[in-house]
Parts: C-alpha cells; sequence; structure tokens
C-alpha cells in the first residue's frame, strides 16, 4: 500500500496509468508541442513565420510537423483565406481549454526554477 497526495492508500499492484492520461501525455510532453500552444493561447492566430519566431531553437521542418500533429488531434487548426496566400495558426476549443493547464505549468515553473539572469525573468509573461 502507498498513501497518495489526497491521503488515499492505493496499492501499487492495482494502479494503472490511465490511457487518456497517457495519449495526453504523449501529445503534451512531445518537444515544441507546449511551447507552441503557449504562444497561441497568449497571442492568438499566428502566422507559421510568428510562430517560428517565438519558438526560436525549433526547426521550421519540426515546427512543421508539430503543427500538423497538434491539428491532426484537433488541438490547432489552420486557417486559409480565399482571396488571400494568407495561412495562420490557431487554438480549437480544445486547445484553448488548455489555457489552465499552461497557467499551473507557468506558475509550478515560477516556484521552483530559479532563472540565471534578469533578461530571462523579463521575458517571462503572465500567464493568461
Amino acid at each position: 500500500m502507498v498513501e497518495v497526495a489526497n491521503g488515499t492508500a492505493v496499492s501499487t499492484e492495482d494502479f494503472e496509468l490511465c490511457p487518456k492520461f497517457e495519449k495526453t501525455f504523449s501529445i503534451l510532453g512531445k518537444k515544441w508541442n507546449g511551447l507552441i500552444i503557449d504562444v497561441l493561447l497568449n497571442l492568438g492566430p499566428q502566422r507559421f513565420k510568428d510562430i517560428a519566431s517565438k519558438v526560436t531553437k525549433c526547426s521550421d521542418r519540426v515546427l512543421v510537423e508539430r503543427l500538423k500533429e497538434l491539428e491532426m488531434e484537433g488541438i490547432v487548426i489552420r486557417k486559409t483565406y480565399a482571396d488571400s496566400a494568407l495561412i495562420e495558426y490557431a487554438l480549437t476549443a480544445k486547445g484553448r481549454d488548455l489555457s489552465s493547464v499552461m497557467q499551473t505549468v507557468h506558475a509550478w515553473a515560477e516556484n521552483w526554477y530559479d532563472t540565471e539572469s534578469k533578461a530571462s525573468v523579463d521575458q517571462c509573461h503572465q500567464p493568461l
């Protein structure tokens, strides 16, 4: 028996990860996805070049892959405009519903990670 955070005892033999939780973490835990979602949550619909300018360490090839994956998962929508070459990426309702999750991650990071310079502190934004 192991006592978990809410005070209930659970047998370690009975514990299994929930498949929905595993699926969620396979999406959110993939490198760059959380950062892409955070950009879209905070800045709204963005063109590819604008997302790339915020997620600077991600290559264009990988960013394309991640945006396609997030689109297939129903988290991001790719908007095209009929009379224009303009393409924007935006969060769907499913993607916007991650706002509280991202706020919690921001709060956790603020509490547990020290920044090495004032510049990096200034770059942090207040979560939605």
